[in-house]
């Protein structure tokens, strides 16, 4: 075995070879992979082989695509059959809110180049003659996908990666992985030991075990996945005789199953409730090809559902049971990228569909390792989307809901109820007892809306039209058992709810609580030169303004959005958003200086956030302390540490919205204190508490951009729109030269703001296509109604042609074409008047 390595992958299953053989095809060939038995052992030997492109998230969907394609590509380069079916892939809708979800996912698929088909109950039964057809409002048809044979895809990568001068180590424990004084990392098997400078791992099952030899705690455990093969069924068995084509792999979403042909009979894999979590501390040393005792009690309700839609499904005998782990995160997505706090320690885990997953994880995780950052925008993969939050606990409760979520329909509003409330702030009660409906980001439980006292949703609005085994359409009732919230991709009971709160804030002033925001301290005689250094804004020269930062990608793409604020000599405050906290932090970690002229000291749980906004907020805050605030001493973009009745706060005068107002930064442990005395002293001038999504209606009538919407690695600064947040000509900082190169060559988009047209009960979301004179221009990045200007509005990233003003262009939204208009950045308040005044 070699003593060294560029870099080590851990674990032979199909994601960690996908990741050998694309690290090798980047030039890497002096890179290893290490099997503790034999490849494809673990789970990918027991997988169904499916390569569903559907998915609603934008960055996994085009890891899907690619691995589709590529798999056809990779059998021509290594002439070895991977096994690659392409009967195509059949999803069923009973419901209209399921025919909602295809009809926004459609739009979605358009916009990253895969090839949707709507079927009629009519042509479904011509593609899929043994299936019933009753009940079936339409589906959906994937032309380029099917099922593929695990093994033998893993080992044409296998080859592959061999070819390109790779090397695969079989039956090769790993046993301690340590990081040495030089940065390099020294991985201990069996067999000996390997240095390396990356090492990545790739270990399914064992995921956790792996983490805990570097100190990680990776948010990935397993769970049983069942699925059924029938002994032959003559209709299947004669329609092979005929020649007839293979019928393509079907899913009835609404209850929560997949059926496909195999050997003359049909396989079955449900997603059940009550699937349970396993190999918690991994599986046992010795484990190889290792299931677990069927339980097809638990798989009942699915079994009759299947035999109701194919009644050949219950004609036949059980051949087989698979009974098998599959990992899970708590959010169903992978974990691909860096880990937390480790240079050169990468993951690619928790892969709950792997086999389709697995060729575009792999071309991703090696761009970012070879080139030093990823193509495509991977922020709903990276690992540190999670934090020191997702304990064993948390893990086991969300990865089971994860599971038996999988075929429920994805509403854009969905807020799943598993482990929560875990993360409250202090004024979490408070507003619970005015009304509020929360969301969860981060592990924090954030306001979404109020509802009034009274409001509920009828059993009526609830209803689906269909007795399904999946769909829930509504939040979690409440502790008297009324639920409040209706789950939809058109506007929902809360729609109007929300524009009560805009108003509110609007026309007098409101209060919102936004601690979750990440919040960090950058200190040190070397803090200003830092900043400097990486941020392509300025950093301001007076002590007491404010900035909006922007760190860039080395190709000028946008990673992560900082408030700065100095707050006392040579001490920098950095809020950013709540969701990107480990992200954020972790990218300003990697950047230090390495002499100690810079320190990082996170804040998130020590400070708490009130923003206080409207016209009367300067009223409000005027009660309540001595400090000036008039626009002459308090100016925009400005703040200063002042007393707020008993409490004490950094206001700073900025805000989400577009009115005036102050984010109040405060010792957490006094936010109650400063929570009442608020809205004691608004009272006169009708104070309301509001949510998020008021705040983000609010955002959108201003064009302000959001991660990873309109800011993305995938889009220049430039194409984004930031040109007054972003300044080349103050000195070098990460990704300058690369935005200027692009701005003299030419921007491929450019971010517009878009008014549509003819709506009644649908606005865009963000991921609908947009077209001119029929052909494709662009994609919306966010949308929503924007109750101040009355007005449906959209967010867009568009082919610079058609970016213009005026510009008459089309949208689809949930199937329909709308017209649409480009109008003006900001169509409320476009001078800011009102953040000034």
């Amino acid at each position: 075995m070699e003593s060294h390595a560029r870099a080590v992958v851990i674990g032979g299953g199909v994601v960690g070879v996908s990741t050998l053989y694309h690290l090798a095809k980047k030039g890497w060939s002096d890179s290893i992979l290490l099997e503790r038995k034999e490849l494809t052992s673990g789970s990918t030997w027991h997988a169904a082989g499916l390569l569903p492109l559907f998915n609603m998230s934008y960055s996994v969907g085009q890891l899907h695509r690619y691995s589709v394609r590529f798999y056809r590509e990779l059998q021509e380069e290594t002439g070895m059959n991977v096994g690659f079916s392409n009967v195509t892939n059949i999803r069923l809708a009973r419901t209209k809110d399921r025919w909602d979800e295809f009809q926004y996912y459609a739009g979605l698929a358009e916009t990253i180049g895969v090839k949707v088909k709507m079927l009629t109950p009519d042509e479904l039964k011509e593609v899929w003659p043994l299936c019933e057809t009753d009940g079936i409002l339409g589906a959906i048809q994937h032309p380029d996908d099917g099922y593929i044979q695990p093994a033998d895809l893993t080992q044409a990568l296998a080859k592959g990666a061999r070819d390109l001068g790779a090397k695969i180590y079989r039956n090769t424990a790993v046993t301690a992985i340590e990081q040495l004084e030089s940065g390099e990392w020294s991985v201990t098997t069996d067999k000996g030991t390997i240095v390396c400078e990356h090492v990545v791992s790739a270990t399914g099952n064992f995921a956790r075990r792996t983490g805990r030899m570097v100190g990680l705690d990776v948010p990935v455990i397993p769970v049983e996945h069942q699925y059924i093969v029938t002994e032959p069924h003559p209709a299947i068995v004669e329609r092979r005789r005929q020649g007839l084509p293979e019928m393509g792999v079907l899913r009835e979403s609404d209850s929560a199953w997949y059926m496909r042909e195999e050997n003359g009979g049909l396989l079955l894999g449900p997603y059940e409730k009550g699937a349970p979590c396993c190999y918690i501390d991994g599986p046992d040393d010795a484990s190889e090809y290792e299931l677990f005792q069927e339980d097809l009690d638990r798989l009942m309700p699915h079994i009759e559902t299947a035999i109701t839609r194919v009644p050949a499904f219950g004609e036949v005998g059980i051949k087989k049971v698979y009974n098998g782990a599959i990992a899970y995160t708590p959010d169903g997505s992978p974990i691909v990228g860096p880990a937390p706090g480790l240079e050169g320690f990468w993951l690619n885990e928790g892969h709950s569909f792997g086999i389709t997953a697995a060729g575009g994880a792999g071309w991703q995780l090696a761009e970012w390792i070879v080139d030093g950052q990823p193509t495509v925008d991977m922020v709903g993969v990276d690992p540190r989307r999670f934090g020191p939050y997702a304990t064993e606990g948390y893990l086991i409760a969300k990865n089971e809901e994860a599971y038996a979520n999988v075929f429920t329909t994805h509403y854009p509003d969905e807020e799943r109820p598993a482990a929560r409330p875990l993360k409250t702030s202090p004024s979490y009660d408070r507003q619970k007892a005015l009304g509020a409906v929360f969301g969860s980001v981060y592990g924090w439980e954030r306001a979404n809306w109020f509802a009034p006292e009274g409001t509920s949703v009828s059993e009526e609005e609830l209803d689906l039209g269909a007795e399904v085994l999946t769909n829930e359409n509504h939040a979690p009732a409440d502790a008297n058992g009324v639920i409040r919230e209706k789950w939809s991709f058109r506007r929902s009971n809360y729609f109007d709810h929300v524009g009560d709160e805009v108003r509110a804030v609007t026309e007098g002033v409101g209060l919102l609580d936004l601690t979750a925001f990440a919040k960090t301290e950058v200190s040190g005689p070397g803090a200003r030169a830092w900043l400097d250094s990486i941020l392509a804004n300025r950093i301001p020269n007076a002590r007491g303004r404010v900035a909006l930062c922007h760190l860039l990608t080395v190709t000028g793409g946008v990673r992560a959005e900082f408030t700065v604020y100095e707050w006392a000599p040579g001490r920098f405050y950095l809020v950013s958003a709540g969701g990107y906290e480990r992200i954020d932090h972790d990218n300003l970690r990697r950047l230090l200086p390495t002499d100690g002229s810079v320190t990082l000291k996170p804040l998130t749980e020590q400070l708490g956030v009130l923003v206080l906004a409207g016209p009367r907020a300067r009223d409000v805050l005027a009660k309540l302390t001595r400090s000036d605030l008039s626009n002459a001493a308090f100016p925009w973009l400005t703040g200063k540490a002042i007393s707020v009745g008993t409490a004490s706060a950094h206001a700073l005068r900025v805000n989400f919205v577009g009115e005036l107002g102050w984010e109040l930064h405060h010792p957490i442990g006094m936010q109650n204190a400063l929570f009442d005395a608020l809205l004691a002293a608004g009272a006169e001038f009708g104070i309301s508490p509001f949510g998020i999504r008021a705040m983000n209606a609010m955002a959108l009538e201003k064009s302000y951009r959001q991660l990873p919407r309109e800011l993305s690695i995938e889009y220049n600064a430039f194409e984004s729109g930031l040109e007054r947040f972003v300044h080349p000509n103050k000195g070098d900082f990460i990704g300058r030269d690369a935005v200027v190169r692009a701005r003299e060559a030419g921007l491929r988009w450019s971010f517009a703001t878009l008014e549509i047209h003819d709506v009644e009960d649908a606005d865009a979301r963000g991921s609908e296509p947009i077209y001119a004179e029929g052909a494709l221009i662009g994609r919306a990045t966010n949308g929503g109604y924007g109750w101040r200007v009355g007005k449906s509005l959209a967010l867009a990233m568009l082919e610079p042609a058609y970016a213009a003003e005026g510009t008459k262009l089309e949208i689809k939204i949930l199937g329909r074409l709308h017209a649409a208009t480009v109008i003006g950045e900001s169509p409320f308040d476009p001078d800011n008047e009102r953040l000034k005044a």
